[in-house]
């Protein structure tokens, strides 16, 4: 049967074991309308105060995650003196204090509470797989009773394996069981989620409102891409009854 809108989702469930979720997007939009460009600038403070020096890739960038991994990338780049690793330490602190400050306000994303119980009911294993620390994405999950089998959050000793690094995604599937590509699918909202999919041989499900990230999605070759989680939702209750 050939793939359309409509059939994508179930086509993507039928032969899957396991669903993948990125956390920040697809389960909450954690930070909402509010930029991360203060923590960004908190973490510039903090690290020039300890190395004395930040590369210009990293005094451009805005974004909390964006700096964590310049910054590991400045890390091991060679240097007259080496680059001591507490401002990483120190960087990845203040990310994860401002995640746990967001997840106190952060809500579901509409419709993924009832995603969850779907895809539960159809036998499947759900898992975040996640640039965010694992503590917030816990806590989150606690606090609205969303059940998942377990969290892989980015290690705070090696930045430079957050997505679109596939380490994280290779850890999930390993928990798992190892299941072969075709078993499992993520779900993402950003190109990083996407190319740690495919780095990792795993189809890609892109969720997202923007249809200008969309549209990007689909050229990078995401499987199928949505706007919503009711075509999943469906696609996950039409398994139930057909069981």
């Amino acid at each position: 049967m050939a793939c359309t809108e409509r059939t994508a989702p179930e086509v993507l469930l039928h032969d899957a074991h396991a669903v993948l979720f990125d956390f920040d997007g697809p389960v909450t939009d954690l930070f909402g309308r509010k930029s991360t460009a203060p923590v960004a600038a908190e973490i510039k403070r903090k690290v020039l105060g300890i190395w004395g020096h930040l590369d210009p890739d990293v005094e451009a960038c805005d974004d909390s995650h964006g700096i964590l991994r310049r910054l590991s990338d400045m890390y091991g780049r060679p240097a007259a003196t080496p680059w001591d690793p507490r401002a990483l330490k120190e960087a990845e602190a203040i990310v994860t204090e401002a995640e746990h400050v967001a997840v106190r306000t952060a809500v579901p994303a509409p419709h993924v509470e009832r995603l969850v119980e779907a895809l539960s009911h159809c036998g499947r294993r759900l898992v975040i797989v996640s640039n965010n620390a694992d503590g917030p994405v816990r806590e989150f999950l606690d606090k609205w009773r969303l059940h998942f089998d377990f969290v892989v959050g980015r290690d705070p000793q090696r930045l430079d394996l957050m997505k679109p690094h596939p380490a994280s995604v290779k850890r999930a599937l390993e928990r798992l069981g190892g299941p072969a590509p075709e078993r499992a699918f993520l779900i993402g909202d950003q190109l990083t989620d996407l190319q740690a999919a495919h780095a990792a041989g795993i189809r890609f499900l892109g969720y997202t409102q923007s249809e200008e990230r969309a549209e990007l999605l689909r050229v990078k070759r995401a499987n199928w891409v949505v706007k919503s989680h009711e075509p999943l939702i469906e696609a996950a209750e039409f398994l139930v009854r057909s069981n």
